[in-house]
């Protein structure tokens, strides 16, 4: 939708598994939530992996795509002049409160034919300030803009459990393992087995989203154990496997 009607809008979409929605550009900004199912969203700055309870601010003219893991059921708010001039400038993934939820909820019921009523004027008003002053969560993963490291690093985003070591991915890139070293540094911020344990994370937390019981998950991400896999997600994220789905889903 490339005109709006309103300063806010907003659209219910549902999505078959495996859809992706190639790379693509709004003129307006945009906030993407799932009701239920798990997408993965890209940038050329970074992926997010957004399950329920979450959802993904992209500002205006930011390209992305759009990869749906399992059945999908999206919202967008879309945002759209002076109000977007006031909202966060960077993509990122942010909380859902049960009131953001509830006012998402609410706005798709606004029919975009005809004037606004004084109710939904209000509450795309609260719907603003809800999403401005939401959290920003850590679900984020940066991507290089070099093409051998993009490469590489789509590669691990699309198999996290791959073991192979940075002198293996040196070799499949056609570059020298300490250029490939110091490109990670360079444009991600993260070394390699940084890199990789945030992609394993990411992968993590879409599986959990998905009803799969860390048993079965932790071995096949890398992990020697589940109680290894859960030290970790407790440290990276705050608290337990089981605790983050509570709140999730």
């Amino acid at each position: 939708m490339d005109a709006l009607p309103r300063a806010v809008a907003a659209l219910a979409n549902h999505y078959a598994p495996g859809h992706h929605i190639t790379p693509h550009t709004h003129r307006h900004a945009q906030l993407l939530y799932a009701t239920s199912g798990v997408m993965r969203v890209g940038t050329a700055d970074g992926a997010w992996v957004v399950p329920p309870l979450r959802a993904v601010w992209l500002p205006a003219g930011v390209e992305h795509e759009v990869i749906v893991r399992g059945a999908l059921t999206m919202r967008s708010v879309l945002v759209t002049g002076p109000a977007a001039a006031t909202m966060p400038a960077t993509a990122r993934v942010i909380e859902v409160s049960p009131l953001l939820r509830a006012l998402i909820l609410a706005a798709i019921e606004d029919p975009l034919d005809g004037p606004q009523s004084p109710r939904q004027a209000h509450v795309s008003a609260l719907l603003l300030d809800e999403i401005a002053a939401a959290g920003q969560h850590r679900l984020y993963l940066p991507m290089p803009r070099d093409i051998r490291l993009r490469r590489l690093c789509e590669g691990l985003l699309d198999r996290p459990e791959d073991a192979a070591g940075l002198d293996d991915w040196a070799d499949r890139a056609g570059a020298s393992t300490r250029t490939l070293a110091r490109l990670f540094r360079a444009e991600t911020g993260l070394s390699f087995t940084a890199w990789r344990q945030q992609a394993r994370l990411i992968e993590a937390v879409a599986r959990l989203a998905e009803g799969e019981p860390v048993e079965r998950l932790a071995p096949s991400l890398g992990y020697r154990s589940p109680s290894a896999f859960t030290a970790m997600f407790r440290r990276v994220l705050g608290q337990p496997p089981t605790k983050y789905v509570g709140t999730a889903g």
